[in-house]
């Protein structure tokens, strides 16, 4: 009796694995009144003024526009359908067909994506988008599908959306990579983002991000890092006085779907979704940019004082966490993206 239930219960686990990809794009219906839309869901973790969630508003509006109505996106925003790690893992199992993810993040998941967290990867922002407009970035885009051991990721790259680059911001003056020794600076839980700290002298403390506001408060902590809008929505400069645009990691974000259900989409519906989420690309950098600029006049107009870093310096401080992280096949791709002119 015990053999043939664990078979039946079995064989019931394996039938709601296949049918969650169903149910991330089939069991969903358009009740707009014409009733014959593919609707497919779209989840993130960050509000709707974010530059991502408009960028992903286009992305529903390309589609729908390319496809004649024949395809509709509908969108989660705020972690409606959980985390970005979350809302990966559903993208593996096809209970949910495209996310917006850190890249970061999908290193946990395609170790070769850690390279992106790496102190000076880039020489600036022209850099980086030539790169990820170019060869290699669509190379790691592809690369999405494969883990490190050959096995399938069960995930597909679509495009590149912008998330600025991080600086340092503190209750005392930083100038250069001096000023931030011995201050407490509140980073990732990412050996590399620890790792850059303490080659500058800081003492790397990571917190989770929604209980950083109150540690800036009480002193836990004397400073950060992170790019503009996000020390605005955060309010941190309220704490924080001084930003140094150190530019020391630029991290891009991924819009990534379920292998599982674009297997199953025909190559005019692959097109349809490829074409808007690589436009819909080029329209979020625009609005990053727009917001990014506004973020920083608001912080100046707050009280915060904005300097430009010697970047030469900072960098130079940095090159032992390179050569410690960049081995193997992210070694590879460090030489790769160094090379690009």
């Amino acid at each position: 009796m015990g053999p043939r239930v664990s078979f039946y219960t079995l064989g019931l686990l394996c039938g709601l694995v296949v049918a969650g990809g169903w149910f991330a794009w089939l069991g969903q219906r358009d009740e707009s009144g014409d009733g014959g839309a593919k609707v497919l869901q779209v989840a993130h973790g960050l509000p709707v003024s974010h530059p991502v969630h408009r960028g992903l508003e286009e992305m529903a509006r390309l589609v729908a526009e390319k496809s004649g109505g024949r395809m509709k996106f509908q969108l989660f925003h705020s972690e409606q359908l959980g985390t970005e790690v979350e809302c990966l893992e559903k993208a593996q199992a096809g209970t949910l067909a495209i996310t917006k993810v850190s890249a970061g993040v999908v290193g946990n998941f395609v170790p070769v994506y850690q390279a992106f967290s790496l102190p000076y990867l880039f020489r600036d922002e022209a850099h980086f988008w030539r790169v990820l407009d170019g060869e290699i970035g669509d190379a790691m885009l592809e690369r999405l599908a494969a883990r490190a051991d050959g096995s399938t990721s069960g995930l597909h790259g679509l495009a590149w959306y912008d998330s600025g680059s991080r600086s340092f911001y503190t209750k005392t003056p930083v100038r250069g990579p001096d000023d931030l020794r011995g201050l407490k600076i509140r980073t990732m839980s990412d050996p590399v983002a620890m790792d850059m700290v303490q080659a500058m002298g800081g003492s790397p403390t990571p917190i989770a991000w929604g209980e950083l506001y109150t540690a800036l408060r009480q002193g836990t902590v004397d400073g950060a890092e992170n790019n503009p809008p996000s020390l605005l929505s955060s309010r941190h400069f309220e704490i924080c006085k001084h930003y140094i645009l150190d530019h020391h990691s630029r991290i891009p974000d991924v819009l990534v779907m379920s292998a599982v259900v674009w297997k199953d989409l025909s190559p005019e519906e692959r097109g349809w979704i490829t074409e808007a989420a690589r436009e819909s690309g080029i329209y979020q950098r625009k609005v990053w940019a727009e917001e990014s600029d506004k973020a920083i006049e608001e912080v100046k107009k707050a009280g915060v004082n904005v300097v430009e870093a010697n970047l030469g310096e900072f960098a130079a401080r940095t090159e032992s966490v390179m050569k410690k992280h960049a081995t193997g096949a992210i070694g590879e791709l460090v030489e790769k993206i160094r090379a690009v002119e």
